[in-house]
């Protein structure tokens, strides 16, 4: 997973940083999801797609961090938000079933 794939001025593209690399776009992307919601209400609030990108953002980066890069700092700046938004998840889906 470390072979490069792309290598053009200075940038180097292997399998792993393209986990990486979308680990990072879901993760932000989240925002425009809850941008949009919010709007659609007419009041902040975060969607389950919102908890789901979080989750797998997350989980990329961290595979990414753990295994592509092997960088402990990523790792735990990854670990931490992955593990908040697994709790909110649950307690999203707890609440969607109390109210159904």
């Amino acid at each position: 997973m470390n072979e490069v794939i792309f290598s053009a001025f200075g940038l180097v593209i292997t399998p792993w940083k393209l986990v990486g690399y979308l680990g990072v776009c879901l993760f932000a992307g989240r925002w425009f999801i809850q941008l949009h919601a919010s709007r659609q209400a007419g009041k902040p609030v975060l969607p389950t797609l919102f908890w789901l990108m979080s989750i797998s953002g997350s989980l990329m980066t961290l595979a990414y961090f753990t295994f592509g890069k092997n960088d402990s700092v990523g790792i735990l700046s990854n670990l931490f938000p992955f593990a908040i938004a697994l709790y909110n998840l649950r307690l999203d889906r707890k609440s969607r079933r109390r109210a159904a």
